[in-house]
């Protein structure tokens, strides 16, 4: 769980107090737990310790080297989506051998620059990505190693923009088809080893139920492709969900024992275990926002104040181009005042500088009464929150800064003015 709490008044992460670093660092800055992602992964690691089972972190949640390098250090595996990220993995010391390459469009750039790097698996997406995968390993003389994703048809019931299982989706390969592709491959592509297989769901799942489903139903043939091709491993994908709304709550027992349908990790290993144990695979598991998304917090600083007949609305120095996920995914984050307030709240949009109506971090909130100058820090920050980042509006990237006990370091300095424009040309 997160380790965000009030200590005297002030909103602490572990035992440093965020006002401190808004006052060294300023503002927007996103902070991040290093005992809170530890602890989740020790966590997760722990909980599915009866199968024979490797995280794979997915990178695309969080991407900060330093984070990456975490991860590295306890011999973690990377879920992995582009030949960028590949790259900040080995930046960060990461092993490619322990890296899965997925997503639905490769260049033959970036098949190259994997199979050099001599990485675990690719995780394919469609009968034309394995042929040209098939070709390039041919022209370098190598067999490259490939799972395909099956699309298991399953409805995670989450945002529309984050299901991934249906086969309405972009991903993967319908499961009505899977057993003809594998055959294929085996027969008409000779420069692919049949290394394992694939499914993601989706991000976000707050329930088993989606999970179990799927699994019942890729199972079978998880089973065969190890006796027909002597696959050596089961990818089942990430989506473990966290608590957004009441995630401050959530670190004490009571608000647990109120939420008994909320997924944990242990209610996830207890219920894939017995499902997965009998098939005799190496279990993937792809873990991103369940390892970050409650290890870090947004800072930012209110800015003004503005009544109007219909609305108040809190202005604070962070825009959509810091976390676009309540207006791109209408996700819901928790914004608490640094310096704790003592019943003085008022129903407010939280709204920041970007010249887009959709720029709001809440609507219609009730939210502590804060004032201009004071700094807030927006929750659940840790996942989909730098790693989608941009510099819209000329607006610089926040910095980074990782606690660790009573400590702190930036793991990522504000960008200049300059840094956002250094590779624009005026023509010639």
């Amino acid at each position: 769980m997160h380790t965000f709490a009030y200590q005297n008044g002030t909103l602490h992460c572990e035992g440093v107090n965020l006002a401190d670093i808004a006052t060294a660092v300023g503002t927007p800055t996103f902070v991040y737990s290093k005992k809170a992602i530890m602890d989740d992964l020790t966590e997760l690691q722990s909980a599915l310790a009866p199968l024979d089972a490797h995280v794979a972190y997915a990178v695309k949640a969080c991407s900060n080297k330093a984070i990456l390098h975490l991860m590295a250090e306890r011999g973690v595996g990377f879920d992995i989506v582009s030949g960028g990220e590949l790259w900040r993995i080995i930046n960060a010391g990461g092993d490619p051998a322990l890296c899965t390459y997925a997503g639905v469009g490769k260049t033959e750039a970036e098949i190259r620059y994997a199979l050099e790097q001599g990485i675990y698996c690719f995780n394919c997406e469609s009968e034309n990505e394995l042929r040209e995968i098939n070709r390039i390993a041919g022209d370098m003389g190598l067999k490259a190693p490939v799972a395909v994703r099956v699309n298991p048809n399953v409805d995670a019931h989450t945002h529309k923009y984050i299901t991934t299982g249906t086969n309405e989706n972009k991903f993967g390969v319908d499961i009505t088809r899977i057993e003809a592709l594998y055959a294929t491959i085996a027969a008409d592509m000779p420069h692919l080893h049949i290394k394992g297989l694939q499914m993601h769901i989706g991000s976000q799942l707050t329930e088993v139920a989606p999970f179990i489903m799927a699994i019942e139903k890729v199972a079978p043939i998880a089973k065969k492709f190890k006796d027909l091709y002597g696959i050596e491993f089961w990818s089942i994908g990430g989506g473990i969900g966290i608590v957004y709304d009441g995630c401050l709550a959530s670190g004490r027992p009571e608000w647990w024992a109120a939420h008994p349908e909320q997924i944990t990790i242990q209610s996830y290993a207890d219920a894939i275990i017995p499902l997965l144990q009998p098939l005799g695979l190496k279990i993937l598991v792809e873990p991103g926002r369940r390892l970050v998304g409650n290890a870090a917090v947004m800072l930012t600083t209110c800015l003004y104040e503005k009544k109007g007949e219909a609305k108040t609305f809190k202005m604070i120095d962070a825009g959509m181009n810091d976390i676009i996920r309540p207006a791109l995914y209408e996700g819901y984050h928790e914004i608490w005042p640094v310096i704790e307030h003592n019943g003085d709240t008022i129903t407010a949009d939280i709204v920041g500088p970007i010249c887009e109506s959709g720029d709001f971090q809440a609507q219609n909130r009730q939210i502590a009464d804060v004032k201009p100058g004071e700094i807030l820090a927006e929750m659940s920050a840790g996942a989909y929150g730098f790693s989608m980042a941009s510099t819209y509006n000329s607006r610089p990237l926040a910095a980074e800064v990782l606690v660790d006990g009573d400590t702190w370091s930036i793991i990522r300095r504000r960008q200049t003015m300059e840094q956002i424009v250094q590779d624009e040309l005026l023509p010639e």
